[in-house]
């Protein structure tokens, strides 16, 4: 389960999308410096050497910041470089599976797109990430986009059954959007793209902390 620390937190994931070490890195110390304490290394098809290397240095700049640090999909790197957890795609191992290896210290996270997709992974993860909101072209194979109306529905669902994993809303997610989706029923917002693309990938942190802070 996340402690208190790691569910403040939660509120804001930031999704690294290079592979190219010193760009990664200072996004992410960006975003750090505007105030994100969650960051998710994303290094999809990336020889895992590459990945260990990076996922070193991105750990203590982390480390320095007090910030949550997980590793998409690379089960085995976060154990040896001993990150903070995981993050699992429907496609990547099962979270029942990372979980006998990783034990329970770690968190592990499970994409999920459907109710039933909650049902088959909620007693193995700490926290689901549901989406996508909108159309990304952030992620390949993408899966139908859910909208308001999808994240109440699922929401619903999940608590009416006793489900009460914290929901982190994913895909395509800009600024603007954040007050409307946290009202519908998530827990936390993650970003990729929104704070990638700005000027000031800093000061766009600030804003959407400050904005999910007044919206939560």
């Amino acid at each position: 389960m996340l402690n208190s620390g790691q569910t403040h937190a939660f509120a804001l994931q930031f999704i690294t999308n290079n592979t190219e070490p010193e760009k990664v890195l200072d996004s992410v110390r960006s975003v750090l410096d505007g105030g994100c304490r969650w960051v998710q290394l994303r290094m999809k098809d990336a020889k895992e050497s590459d990945v260990v290397a990076l996922a070193w240095k991105v750990k203590e700049l982390c480390k320095s910041y007090t910030a949550v640090f997980v590793i998409d999909d690379y089960v085995e790197v976060c154990q040896q470089v001993d990150a903070d957890g995981v993050h699992l795609g429907k496609n990547d191992m099962h979270p029942r599976e990372a979980r006998k290896i990783l034990g329970d210290s770690k968190i592990i996270g499970g994409t999920c797109n459907t109710f039933d997709d909650i049902l088959k992974v909620h007693t193995y993860v700490d926290y689901i990430g549901c989406g996508p909101f909108r159309y990304t072209t952030t992620k390949k194979n993408l899966a139908p986009v859910l909208g308001l109306e999808g994240y109440q529905e699922i929401v619903w669902r999940s608590r009416s059954a006793g489900i009460n994993r914290p929901i982190v809303a994913i895909g395509g997610i800009t600024i603007d959007d954040i007050p409307e989706i946290l009202a519908s029923g998530p827990n936390g917002i993650a970003m990729s793209g929104e704070l990638l693309n700005a000027e000031d990938i800093t000061l766009k942190t600030q804003q959407v902390v400050e904005t999910i802070e007044r919206a939560l």
